[in-house]
């Protein structure tokens, strides 16, 4: 039996728990108890009961109430070594501190009892040895000023559980609304584990012979999460169990169902605690090299009846600006008609070819040579004034920005969801703007596979975020979708990557690709690939640019007379070019 639990997940998840261990004809605990935060406030609402009886009622409404629903949860199934069996006595406990509230659970127990100073701020109320050592860590924090885990230096966090954890066997969990704080016993007396569910879950659940955790009764949610336990339970469904347990003296913090640092005991005089500024230097890109590429683009059209009359937009010429320089550039056609070039309204270099000769042949060809100079993206000063989500914007800067700033036409419950998604990044970064877009980059380079086939051209953001698979396209269009409603300009690029062996991107195998920019107050417009979870440098080639694929797509056209059945084959080569 896994006597304590603990799950974070990103945004709020409904779960159901079946207490197995209550049902009849079986060895009954003598409590339970389960913590969460409901409506993601910092106030916590605990639903406990001491010597249960079999079949009890409170545990028939945690299998079936809907609104025990949250992004933390703590779940303890006590086993009394201290203290007489009473509600003061059951786990988990809860203390007020810092404008929220505190929720603490114990696995193990204590060969001698913790002291506290007299008249210190937080007492216990009951007899445990757990609600002892909760008090002494709130006491510490307190005196320390902290108000949140947040606020915590792990190597001191991890240094205090280490002289408690002497007294005794200790494994506990601790959390504060927004963070959970994971500890493994020194002596591995007490062993946790951790479990990362990656959407979508189909029929999931995680079970043993006294508890089940349905994560599907209530609805399905595609919320990414962290599930500890102090014995692995058994993952049914589709999903693989890989359980990982946590070193012994090891400290884990979790937030939004991402590990957010990790404390582990020293090692000589090096510093042990790895947290987000570690995290957030992994995100970041590493400088790289001025490079230059040839490129050969090539597209037939065949058609079953000849076209007698029709129109053909290219957008077929790479951008040439401070970053990017176009060092030549062709575009050929194989039948004759009226050329002519212009840019658009998003900047863009287009050809528009009016054709009035029959043809059931159409192949265009480009080719360009292209210095690529983004060698450091994020060369530019710091980020300070409004580099903080929400973004405010300037009446005229909202009026510019206005097309890259509408979220996808889709129906108000799937954009609701879709928000809650992007807000659970915002609140792991710390409403942080550079954070948040970084951790979207990555986690939909970690969390969504890239299936070539699963997805077409009308598939949504949406259908993307719950089946979790696409193409460059489809994660794209999420990106976007999801910066949009965080208030953040994004726009759809069009362009080639470069997939030599020496190449940076890890999942696109065909050279024409599609990213993201967004727009970063007081720096300008700046490339994220989700595809590959990195952000673009000298690899990727601008073509177009615009509010979505149809804005920037590379050929497109209207056949006004003539024409019938279509096929399409496009070639791309990207190749290295000395410079």
């Amino acid at each position: 039996m896994p006597n304590l639990l603990a799950m974070s997940f990103q945004g709020e998840l409904a779960p159901s728990f079946d207490m197995r261990c209550l049902h009849p004809h079986r060895t009954l605990p003598d409590g339970w108890g389960i913590g969460y935060y409901p409506g993601g406030e910092p106030s916590a609402t605990v639903l406990k009961e001491a010597a249960p009886p079999s079949g009890s009622i409170r545990s028939e409404l945690v299998k079936a109430w809907e609104h025990l629903e949250a992004s933390l949860f703590v779940v303890q199934i006590r086993h009394a070594t201290w203290g007489p069996i009473s509600d003061a006595n059951t786990q988990p406990f809860t203390r007020a501190w810092g404008r929220r509230d505190w929720l603490f659970a114990h696995a193990g127990s204590l060969e001698h009892r913790p002291e506290l100073e007299r008249h210190a701020t937080f007492e216990p109320i009951g007899s445990t040895d757990t609600e002892l050592i909760f008090c002494e860590l709130m006491n510490r924090v307190a005196e320390c000023g902290w108000h949140s885990i947040g606020d915590v230096d792990l190597d001191t966090f991890r240094g205090w559980f280490k002289s408690i954890n002497e007294l005794g066997a200790l494994t506990a969990v601790l959390c504060d609304g927004r963070d959970l704080c994971v500890y493994a016993d020194r002596d591995g007396e007490v062993a946790i584990h951790y479990w990362e569910a990656v959407p979508p879950y189909g029929d999931l659940a995680l079970a043993d012979a006294d508890l089940e955790v349905g994560f599907c009764r209530r609805g399905v949610k595609s919320q990414h999460g962290i599930v500890v336990a102090s014995s692995p339970l058994e993952v049914t469904g589709d999903h693989q169990e890989e359980w990982q347990r946590l070193p012994p003296g090891h400290l884990l913090v979790t937030r939004q169902g991402a590990i957010r640092a990790h404390a582990s005991p020293p090692t000589g005089s090096a510093p042990t605690a790895r947290g987000l500024a570690v995290r957030r230097a992994m995100l970041r890109p590493t400088r790289a090299e001025v490079r230059r590429y040839d490129i050969r683009h090539r597209t037939t059209y065949r058609y079953r009846r000849p076209v007698e009359r029709s129109m053909h937009l290219f957008r077929l010429t790479p951008i040439h600006d401070r970053q990017q320089r176009v060092r030549s550039n062709e575009i050929s056609v194989s039948v004759d008609g009226l050329a002519h070039d212009y840019e658009d309204v998003f900047g863009n270099r287009v050809r528009r070819l009016m054709v009035d000769a029959p043809f059931t042949e159409l192949i265009i060809e480009a080719s360009s040579r292209v210095e690529l100079l983004d060698i450091d993206p994020l060369s530019y000063r710091p980020l300070r004034a409004r580099s903080s989500i929400p973004l405010v914007w300037m009446p005229w800067h909202q009026q510019v920005l206005q097309p890259y700033l509408l979220p996808p036409d889709l129906p108000e419950s799937e954009l609701t969801e879709l928000a809650r998604y992007a807000m659970s990044f915002v609140e792991r970064n710390d409403s942080d703007l550079l954070d948040t877009l970084l951790d979207i980059n990555h986690s939909i380079f970690s969390d969504y596979e890239y299936t070539p086939g699963a997805t077409t051209v009308h598939t949504t953001p949406f259908e993307v975020y719950t089946s979790r698979r696409g193409v460059c396209q489809d994660f794209t269009n999420l990106f976007i979708c999801l910066a949009r409603l965080l208030g953040v300009p994004a726009r759809y690029v069009c362009g080639y990557i470069y997939t030599g062996s020496d190449a940076a991107n890890r999942r696109q195998a065909d050279a024409s690709h599609a990213w993201v920019q967004v727009f970063l107050p007081e720096v300008g417009w700046k490339g994220f690939d989700p595809t590959n979870g990195i952000l673009t440098q000298t690899e990727h080639v601008r073509v177009a640019t615009g509010r979505s694929y149809r804005d920037a797509t590379p050929t497109s056209g209207t056949i006004y007379v003539g024409g019938g059945a279509e096929t399409l084959e496009a070639a791309v080569e990207v190749i290295s070019a000395p410079l």
